[in-house]
């Protein structure tokens, strides 16, 4: 992938680019508690986009998709939302750039990486890292990865519209070898938490389905938790967010909520709970006590939080009577891309194998399959390997 994007760079722009990749992600526990300032489990995987960059020595910047064989041409002094999404994800960074008092100049970049779009894994955020870290590096800006997390962030906000917590820009810059990060989004304190897979492989499979849904229903599950935890910090003000709340405390105030605020609390309460007792179990290599907490949070992602859908409801129930799979729910924003499974190595090949031919006989679809590691984070990449 690094000699190709080289090779494209030069092609298009005539020099030897610089390049950085950002790894997608996988997220262990902790849907949708990142914007509930709760705590998140995820972890970097073998899967990266690539940025190659070289400044120019004019003011203009050119962009160019591998994926889409598109470019994309405007002004560094001219930044603004683009009609095509796919620039937007790199516009976003030099506006957050710009807005916060860094310098940038014209440039030329090419992107690249071999992050299924629209799996849940995060192709979006791993673009603005990489895009982010290689400009920094390009222009000597002199960020950290702690200042860059919440640059990302800002950047899909604004650019991209959806309005995501911090985890999936966190475990794309953060991102270690062999271990998960255990962060609590409201203060970016975090702890790598050794994952030890044993005999297991975490078996991504791909539903291939992205609902129209994703995008406002995230919006719309952000505002109805806000909704919720405004109601319950007009009787316990020290309540600022789902954070601070419990199930006793939840089902105390339960009458004053509206049923689907509440079910939407519900779960985003118990998801924090489970994820501090999978961090235990993480650390104990207990797979199995990991693996039924992540069936807890599919049905409750499914029941109280409404964002799974029928296939991946599917792939999740095939498994569930499985002894060799310790565990598997959907990750990321939901209404579709990819469950996350626990698979002894062992029957991984037989279990893909059945279940591709039902899950097309079932849902008519094709299902498609990615063993993944747990890798290091963003970095720069040496061209001459």
């Amino acid at each position: 992938m690094i000699k190709k994007i080289t090779n494209i760079f030069f092609e298009k722009f005539s020099t030897q680019p610089e390049v950085f990749r950002s790894p997608g992600r996988i997220n262990i526990l902790g849907e949708h508690t990142d914007y509930n300032e709760g705590f998140v489990l995820p972890a970097a995987i073998d899967k990266n986009i690539y940025v190659a960059i070289s400044k120019r020595p004019d003011s203009e910047v050119h962009l160019f998709a591998c994926d889409f064989n598109e470019q994309f041409v405007t002004n560094i002094y001219q930044i603004k939302p683009a009609q095509k999404q796919w620039p937007n994800y790199i516009l976003g960074v030099v506006d957050q750039l710009q807005k916060n008092g860094h310098q940038v100049g014209g440039f030329n970049l090419v992107l690249d990486g071999d992050i299924p779009i629209g799996a849940g894994l995060s192709s979006s955020a791993a673009v603005e890292c990489a895009t982010l870290f290689g400009l920094n590096a390009v222009f000597d800006l002199g960020l950290t990865k702690i200042q860059m997390a919440p640059l990302a962030q800002k950047a899909e906000h604004v650019y991209a519209g959806v309005h995501c917590g911090i985890m999936d820009q966190f475990a794309s810059l953060f991102g270690k070898k062999e271990h998960a990060i255990k962060l609590d989004c409201r203060n970016l304190h975090y702890e790598y938490i050794p994952a030890n897979m044993g005999n297991y492989k975490i078996i991504l499979f791909n539903s291939n389905v992205k609902h129209n849904l994703a995008s406002s229903e995230y919006n719309t599950r952000r505002k109805q938790c806000e909704e919720g935890v405004a109601i319950i910090s007009q009787n316990n003000p020290l309540v600022k967010s789902l954070r601070d709340v419990d199930m006793n405390m939840l089902n105390k105030y339960a009458a004053l909520l509206d049923p689907v605020v509440f079910k939407r609390c519900k779960y985003v309460v118990q998801e924090n709970e489970r994820l501090l007792g999978a961090c235990q179990d993480l650390k104990l290599s207990d797979l199995q006590a990991l693996g039924i907490k992540m069936y807890e949070t599919h049905e409750g992602l499914r029941k109280d939080y409404e964002v799974s859908c029928k296939e991946l409801d599917f792939l999740v129930n095939y498994v569930k009577a499985i002894p060799s799979v310790a565990g598997a729910r959907m990750v990321g924003g939901g209404f579709g891309g990819c469950s996350i499974n626990l698979i002894h190595k062992e029957a991984v090949d037989k279990i893909i194998s059945e279940i591709s031919a039902a899950y097309e006989t079932a849902m008519g679809l094709t299902l498609t399959t990615y063993q993944v590691t747990i890798e290091d984070g963003t970095a720069a990449c040496n061209i001459n390997n």
